[in-house]
């Protein structure tokens, strides 16, 4: 197989026939020799009905069907888990991303990159979503001491060594555009425009988002323990001046400090205390989780792939 191209499925369900036709003529003037593998993560709009029709007309779509949503995440692994391609594409649903720059994706790899990203000059999107996304690559990049850019998007050409290599981390909390960029290779960037959504709007709200982003924090840097262990020793530092200040003030002027700046460093204090409890519980809730060791996710239908458990094996070997 040349070419696998992922899609994960949720909503936008009418953008799956208009997606398939672009897909299908992009690719057949790269190579004959393709695979489209669209990952159904429960989607509420019953968009498994769309897939099963495009894998009875055309064996080279290949149709994955998870027991219930894992995510946009996990429905890529999948997909990716499934795929057998040189090259693996992957790339959103709604039609936000071209399917035509497939083919500038591909001729950039051929230059010698085993990975292109494809970065979205103007974003489509709220000024919400965009302003949120920039200041989490900005704590991302401060808390791992690296650099992201937030305009790169997971719409992406890879090579099967990379591929392979994303698939053997099987981390509980992912993000699959740092995951490639962590792991280095030989990467490259296009520019491409960012069109509007085919239908609907976006799942992901606000507060997912947030929750995502202390997710990925949280479990790939250990810097805000080391921060509030500093926060901890400047307080104490602080605290310390106070008393010597408030002793030396009782002996010089016999000045007995009021009740109120108490009560205030009381709840101060206690407040930083339990902000910091609340970190460690952060950081030991991920090692609960990850210490279990479930399926990232579960296929519950796969349509025209030509082994239905490559997925759960790759996943125990990789565990194993």
């Amino acid at each position: 197989m040349d070419i696998s191209v992922v899609i994960p499925v949720y909503g936008c369900k009418a953008a799956l026939p208009e997606l398939y036709r672009r897909l299908t003529d992009t690719l057949q003037r790269i190579t004959k020799d393709y695979e489209i593998i669209l990952v159904n993560d429960a989607c509420p709009q019953d968009s498994w009905s769309v897939i099963q029709d495009l894998c009875t007309s055309d064996q080279r779509v290949i149709g994955l069907e998870m027991s219930r949503n894992f995510g946009q995440i996990r429905a890529i692994l999948a997909g990716l888990d499934y795929s057998t391609g040189d090259w693996v594409v992957v790339m959103d649903c709604d039609l936000q991303d071209k399917p035509e720059e497939i083919l500038r994706l591909y001729q950039k790899a051929q230059e010698g990159y085993d990975a292109v990203f494809a970065r979205r000059k103007i974003r489509k999107d709220s000024p919400l979503k965009v302003f949120v996304s920039n200041c989490f690559y900005k704590l991302y990049s401060f808390a791992t001491d690296g650099k992201y850019d937030p305009a790169l998007c997971n719409f992406s050409i890879s090579s099967r060594q990379v591929i392979h290599q994303y698939c053997k981390m099987r981390e509980l909390h992912r993000a699959f555009v740092i995951y490639i960029k962590w792991m280095g290779f030989r990467q490259g960037v296009i520019d491409v425009d960012h069109s509007e959504r085919f239908e609907g709007k976006s799942s992901y709200n606000f507060k997912k988002r947030m929750c995502a982003a202390m997710e990925i924090l949280t479990s790939q840097s250990d810097k805000l323990l080391r921060l509030t262990a500093m926060g901890g020793a400047v307080m104490s530092l602080i605290s310390f001046i106070v008393v010597l200040t408030i002793v030396v003030r009782y002996f010089m002027y016999h000045i007995v400090p009021g009740w109120s700046s108490t009560i205030a460093a009381i709840f101060l204090m206690g407040g930083l205390i339990i902000m910091s409890i609340g970190i460690v519980g952060i950081y030991i809730g991920n090692i609960f989780m990850e210490v279990k060791h479930r399926p990232l996710y579960i296929v519950r239908t796969a349509l025209n792939a030509s082994d239905q458990n490559r997925g759960e094996r790759q996943c125990a070997e990789s565990q194993s």
